[in-house]
């Protein structure tokens, strides 16, 4: 499994022209709070913020899936991504 997470996920697409980092990170938090998924969505944090996000950016995806995604799986995703912001070491 890792070796596919790796080759496929890590490689080929995060290195596909069409999007940007920033882009993609933003992407995947949002679908990681959809599925409510915490423990890659603070990793993804991280990702987030080490590929140039912001914080308000962040923040900004999360408000939105709580409109789309609902807003348990939001507030979820808030108190992940302050653990990882808080935690965050460049």
């Amino acid at each position: 499994m890792q070796q596919l997470t790796t080759e496929y996920c890590w490689g080929w697409l995060w290195n596909r022209e069409g999007l940007e980092r920033k882009q993609r990170s933003l992407i995947n938090i949002a679908i990681l709070t959809a599925l409510s998924k915490p423990h890659e969505l603070k990793l993804h944090v991280h990702g987030a913020l080490r590929n140039g996000c912001t914080q308000e950016e962040i923040r900004e995806v999360i408000l939105q899936c709580a409109i789309y995604c609902g807003v348990p799986a939001a507030i979820d995703s808030f108190r992940t991504a302050k653990e990882a912001i808080d935690t965050f070491e460049e």
